[in-house]
């Protein structure tokens, strides 16, 4: 038998293994054809002027079955031979919703372990393990997951971005050849981030088919989507291999990054859910709690002005507010004075902190809240004691000169004494104080990253999971943020380990609508860290109301990044009412179903989260510029009961007003009450006139029958 079923709650995986390597035939709802019938049906004809087999689009399609895209698997020995392998399956194994088939090629050397699992939530996961089962080195260059899509798929929406300006999406016709992501930054990168959509023509959040793909590495990555000549259509996910950086011994294994594949015939909506299931699902996820503590950080704050009385105000002050975790943000070590210093020297410092950091910290949890800190472990400046100890333990090829970027040079983790030394020191750090939180940044690109003389990006990035591992091993109370100048590493093999991603370095809620609006595309909001900045942006300049600023943040893992021990009474009294209304929705927030709705103005962004039990939603509505139309539309509030009756009340934080209006509609003041949830879900809600960035909130909740 070479079809294989699996079916879990409301998909079905189909996989043939004729090949020798299995191949996805079908992920979606359950089909009710046997699957010998299934086969017969998914055959195709061969045209004229082909070879005259059908390659199959296995999950490593090979050359040697007469693929003529993107091979799966780009390898060779010293002598040129097995660059081109073909397995024969020689076992498989179907247990609890896991398929795992061993295939070999004897000819090759070359051993081939695949697992693919349906999950519960509807997400795949996808791995290989290539093993050199000859008596040589096998070279490695490239290894890439292949999954089909079907013939309708014709658009696809790839993200792009920069610093401060990260997940935005841009639609592609993809009509024929190939479009491809290739990130060789180090890190999961704020450009080319390793996920990609494919759907129906025109899909959008609420309709269309739409997949959904994603590879959970924190290095190198490249995501590429191709049309076959005769018509078929695959989405392909791999770790970018630099020259010489993978060579297998024999006996050696490589490990492919995991990739997650999801599909929906409900638009965007139904892979978000499907993807917000699967990260809730993970045992790791345990630690993370509906009740996300409230930060307060210290950086667009006091910036490297540590001053004891200063930090401790600003600590008596977030605790007024509402504040639970206070986290003291890069200054605090040997030297670090400004950005350009200190790196690698991972103690405090004695000229700034002359009793150390226990005033700061007694202080603060004296007052109720947590105490977090910065690090950035992977990273050392030239000026550091460490450099000048050790110029060898840093990044860079010999006989070149090594590129700096922010004064700074990546510390080598594969070579064991640098490993020794940052695990003693952070391990140090969290034995030694009362530390729950550590927000852990990587600033700078990979440029030159060479263990010794040979390319070592693969290496460091595996490096870096273990240091994290062994660190929560023996610290297992510690939260770990990932930071990397904000959404630079955000993918499911960094969140294995960690427990919220800062998802910008931007706090200006204008640009945050629209980069948080991709994040949440692949990640519950509970992951996501969200803070109310200053008036004015420290990133933009932009000036705006702390009403829209609070709005934007509501929804994450809030937090204060404010000097707001120089706010006014007022301001701090409009936060603390903010704190409290977060408070009030965060169990909703980080547990419910989020909603994103399609609307005719651009300009308008809506989204919202509801209970699991339909009885409760919170929407947000943002007006990011002026409105295309004088009257605003009406907008259908997605996710309640069709069944049940329902309040709709409007919420207007801090210093938000209504727009400009002869009128506004009468509900805004008096509310809604009694209305059915279908009217809701079809109908829907006409919104006020809202000015240029500002936003409001739905709150919606049951009526008694």
């Amino acid at each position: 038998m070479t079809t294989h079923s699996l079916h879990v709650g409301a998909t079905q995986l189909v996989v043939n293994t004729a090949s020798g390597v299995p191949e996805i035939t079908w992920l979606g709802t359950p089909l009710h054809a046997n699957l010998d019938l299934l086969t017969t049906l998914q055959e195709r004809p061969i045209a004229n002027a082909s070879i005259s087999v059908m390659a199959p689009a296995s999950l490593l399609p090979t050359e040697a079955d007469g693929w003529v895209g993107a091979p799966g698997i780009e390898g060779s020995r010293a002598d040129g031979s097995a660059w081109s392998p073909r397995f024969v399956v020689d076992d498989v194994a179907e247990e609890a919703g896991v398929l795992t088939i061993t295939s070999i090629d004897e000819i090759a050397g070359l051993q081939l372990v695949s697992r693919l699992e349906l999950t519960p939530s509807g997400v795949v996961t996808i791995a290989v393990n290539l093993s050199n089962v000859g008596t040589t080195d096998y070279s490695l260059n490239a290894l890439r997951l292949t999954v089909p899509v079907g013939d309708a798929i014709t658009e696809v929406v790839v993200p792009e971005g920069r610093w401060v300006h990260e997940y935005h999406e841009v639609r592609l016709p993809w009509r024929a050849g190939a479009i491809e992501q290739v990130n060789r930054r180090g890190r999961t990168s704020h450009d080319k981030p390793p996920w990609i959509t494919a759907g129906t023509a025109g899909f959008t959040n609420q309709t269309g088919t739409v997949w959904g793909a994603h590879l959970g590495w924190s290095g190198n990555a490249a995501i590429r989507a191709e049309v076959l000549t005769d018509g078929r259509r695959v989405l392909q996910l791999g770790e970018v291999l630099l020259a010489s950086e993978l060579t297998l011994s024999p006996g050696e294994t490589y490990d492919s990054p995991i990739a997650y594949v999801a599909t929906s015939n409900d638009g965007n909506n139904g892979l978000s859910q499907a993807f917000h299931r699967f990260v809730r699902a993970r045992s790791q996820h345990d630690q993370i709690k509906s009740a996300r503590p409230v930060h307060m950080n210290t950086w667009e704050a006091v910036y490297f002005n540590h001053d004891l009385e200063i930090l401790k105000n600003l600590a008596d002050r977030a605790a007024e507010v509402g504040a639970e975790r206070y986290v003291l943000d890069d200054g605090w070590f040997h030297g670090r004075r400004l950005d350009n210093a200190g790196l690698g020297d991972w103690w405090v410092d004695q000229a700034v902190w002359p009793n150390g950091l226990e005033p700061l910290i007694t202080h603060v949890t004296g007052l109720g809240m947590e105490f977090g800190i910065w690090v950035e472990p992977e990273m050392v400046n030239p000026d550091s004691e460490l450099y000048r100890n050790h110029p060898d333990w840093a990044f860079g090829v010999p006989g070149y000169e090594k590129v700096l970027g922010r004064d700074q040079l990546v510390l080598d983790l594969t070579n064991d004494d640098a490993y020794a030394y940052i695990f003693e020191h952070l391990d140090a750090l969290l034995a030694d104080h009362d530390i729950s939180y550590v927000k852990w940044d990587m600033n700078r690109d990979h440029t030159q990253a060479a263990s010794g003389s040979r390319a070592a990006t693969r290496a460091q990035t595996l490096a870096v999971y273990r240091l994290i591992d062994e660190l929560r091993a023996r610290h297992p109370g510690v939260e770990i943020e990932s930071c990397s100048s904000g959404g630079g590493r955000a993918d499911l093999g960094i969140l294995d380990r960690t427990d919220r991603v800062w998802a910008s370095d931007s706090n200006d809620a204008l640009e945050r609508q629209r980069i948080q609006r991709g994040f949440l595309r692949w990640f519950p909001p509970e992951l996501m860290g969200a803070h109310v900045g200053p008036e004015i942006s420290h990133t933009s300049g932009r000036r705006l109301t702390l009403g829209f600023r609070g709005t934007t943040a509501l929804f994450g893992h809030f937090g204060i990044e404010w000097n707001i021990g120089d706010a006014s009474p007022e301001d701090r009294k409009q936060l603390a009412s903010i704190v409290e209304t977060h408070k009030s929705h965060r169990d909703l927030l980080h547990t419910g179903t989020m909603w994103h709705m399609d609307t005719v103005d651009p300009a308008l962004v809506a989204f919202g989260v509801v209970s699991s039990d339909q009885t409760e939603a919170l929407y947000s509505v943002a007006q990011l510029e002026i409105a295309r139309y004088g009257t605003p539309e009406r907008l259908q509030l997605l996710g309640l009961d069709a069944e049940k009756q329902y309040s709709v009340n409007l919420i207007s934080l801090a210093d938000t007003k209504l727009g400009m209006a002869v009128k506004q509609p009468k509900w805004v003041t008096e509310s809604i009450s009694g209305v059915d949830g279908a009217t809701l879900l079809t109908y829907g809600v006409q919104l006020p006139c809202l000015d240029p960035e500002s936003a409001i909130l739905l709150h919606v909740t049951p009526v008694a029958p």
